[in-house]
């Protein structure tokens, strides 16, 4: 079976790496450190699953989980969003598409089980 792609989108080196480290031996990792490059990342690799950093430099997260659902290519990849604040706005990540949000620091367990829920196939 082949591994499942998780596109991380962080302008924090530190962060990608953490995700990266925990996700690496189920899945392949592509890294992004900005909205602008996760945008052409995922439409050039098309992800099974975009993680990807609310505020980031080029092109913010909001802007990019946009651009990514208005992609025909990338329209239908499971978009979550990561943010250091414990809220955020539900009405304007539904607006945007994104599938939901992960708050930071991340544990683990609760990146493996929402990683899991949110790619194709393990439903």
């Amino acid at each position: 079976m082949d591994k499942k792609k998780i596109l991380v989108a962080d302008d924090d080196p530190n962060i990608t790496r953490l995700v990266s480290k925990m996700l690496y031996k189920d899945y392949i990792v592509l890294q992004a450190d900005n909205g602008k490059e996760a945008i052409d990342l995922a439409r050039q690799q098309n992800p099974d699953l975009i993680l990807m950093d609310i505020r980031m430099p080029k092109v913010d997260g909001y802007t990019a989980c946009s651009a990514i659902r208005a992609d025909h290519v990338t329209r239908a990849t499971p978009v979550l969003m990561l943010t250091g604040i414990g809220y955020e706005p539900n009405e304007k990540l539904s607006q945007i598409g994104a599938s939901g949000y992960l708050t930071k620091p991340l544990s683990l367990q609760n990146l493996l089980d929402v990683t899991s829920e949110f790619l194709p196939g393990n439903k």
